[in-house]
């Protein structure tokens, strides 16, 4: 298989913290509902998985009546996500052992996430990623979601490789469709936390099931 660019989401992917939202939830109804077991509703907490924070925020405050406004709200999360991020977020399994490959052959990397960059920067941090992302692109910034390419393609366009030779790395179903829509190759990573696996897993290139890591993807990418 072909490849000469490599786009990484980043939770759920690159490391292990989509339970962050789990967190969230506890945290935010403890704040404002004296209540550290609220949950939002399954669609609720489906929807928000593939928006911006800021987005996301605006969506629960509408859904919940939670805080004063959905800016209150977003400020409260960032400050819980940056803890998380700074502290508590572990790698995926198998992670370094891909990047160390991928830059050795030196194919270009980048990351494209929903999640805040300064939150990714904060993570990459904790991790040790610094070194394979010299750049970041983030939903808010380019102001469209993963249910758009527009992120995908500016990501393309910054690595210079061939639509067909881009590899996106992605534990979202949505994204993945969105991916290969545009004729990019895809590895759909499972991830416990996250919905659409058999939509995820019918539409990868290459599927990383529960007890695979992303180690498999660098052979099965490379066969070797």
């Amino acid at each position: 298989m072909v490849i000469s660019g490599a786009i990484f989401d980043m939770d759920g992917t690159l490391v292990d913290s989509l339970m962050i939202w789990d967190v969230l939830w506890s945290k935010l109804g403890e704040k404002y509902r004296n209540d550290p077991a609220f949950q939002v509703s399954e669609t609720v907490d489906k929807n928000v998985r593939t928006m911006t924070l800021e987005a996301a925020m605006e969506y629960v405050h509408q859904e919940y009546n939670m805080a004063k406004s959905g800016k209150e709200l977003l400020d409260v999360a960032n400050d819980i996500m940056a803890k998380f991020y700074a502290t508590q977020v572990q790698l995926k399994p198998g992670v370094l052992e891909l990047l160390d490959c991928l830059l050795n052959k030196q194919i270009p990397m980048c990351i494209a996430s929903a999640t805040d960059i300064r939150l990714i920067k904060i993570a990459m941090a904790h991790c040790g990623l610094e070194k394979y992302f010299p750049k970041i692109f983030s939903c808010a910034d380019i102001g469209k979601g993963k249910d758009c390419p527009d992120i995908y393609l500016a990501a393309q366009e910054y690595l210079g490789s061939e639509i067909e030779e881009t590899w996106v790395f992605e534990d979202s179903a949505v994204a993945v469709c969105t991916a290969h829509g545009i004729g990019m190759k895809t590895v759909g990573i499972f991830d416990r936390y996250n919905y659409g696996q058999d939509v995820l897993q019918q539409t990868a290139d290459i599927y990383i099931a529960e007890y695979q890591t992303l180690e498999d993807a660098q052979r099965l990418i490379f066969g070797k």
